[in-house]
């Protein structure tokens, strides 16, 4: 693999992740409740002066702390999902035109929209094979941990704990949180099976492994 090709993928990455946080904005701007992870953002977002932009960064940058703490395979794909993501989000809620949704009808449409974008865009950012974001890597790092516990409750008790920080904090709890939950992986899924993608078939690399290339020119 040469170097062009590495910052061909690094591109590209950014480019997924645009899309993806594009599809993040539309489930918050349907306004009818919001999946774990947005809702402490949020959260924190109403209770901090910090706008939603950084409070996604400041739960990016910590989770990413805990997955170094926990070894957890980290790539520039990594670093990138944890840097970018809030400000392109932020990008989008300043550039919105449009008034507040209030259509609890819309709002679902809207945020099932807003899952298929996310799906495309971690199709995008996924094909560069430059690890996963800080979220999965957690995941993966408390499912290790825990070996005895299936990988789908450990997401659930994370899951949990996260969306009780964000209620807690203010963060919006309603139907969109239901279909955040059950809707978006279904979504995801087929998507998926359409284009025919499928994740566990990726070989990614991370950052000693891309560095080397990097360093060598090969």
């Amino acid at each position: 693999m040469s170097r062009k090709k590495i910052l061909v993928q690094w591109v590209q990455v950014a480019a997924g992740l645009l899309v993806f946080a594009l599809g993040i904005y539309m489930t918050i701007y349907a306004n009818i409740g919001l999946a774990p992870w947005d809702c402490l953002s949020v959260g924190i977002s109403r209770r901090t002066p910090l706008n939603l932009g950084a409070a996604v960064t400041l739960v990016s940058v910590f989770v990413f702390g805990i997955d170094l703490f926990l070894k957890e395979r980290i790539g520039f794909g990594t670093v990138m999902d944890t840097l970018l993501t809030g400000p392109m989000i932020q990008f989008f809620q300043d550039v919105n035109p449009l008034p507040e949704n209030r259509s609890i009808p819309m709002g679902i449409i809207i945020m099932l929209t807003g899952f298929v974008f996310m799906a495309v865009g971690m199709r995008i950012y996924m094909g560069a094979e430059q690890c996963c974001g800080p979220r999965d890597a957690l995941l993966v790092g408390l499912g290790k941990r825990l070996p005895s516990v299936p990988i789908g409750y450990v997401e659930i008790l994370l899951w949990s704990a996260v969306l009780l920080a964000g209620w807690l904090l203010g963060g919006p709890v309603g139907i969109g949180t239901v279909l955040s939950t059950f809707g978006a992986g279904a979504i995801m899924q087929a998507v998926y099976s359409v284009i025919r993608f499928e994740p566990r078939d990726l070989r990614h690399k991370d950052i000693l492994e891309v560095t080397k290339i990097l360093l060598n020119g090969e």
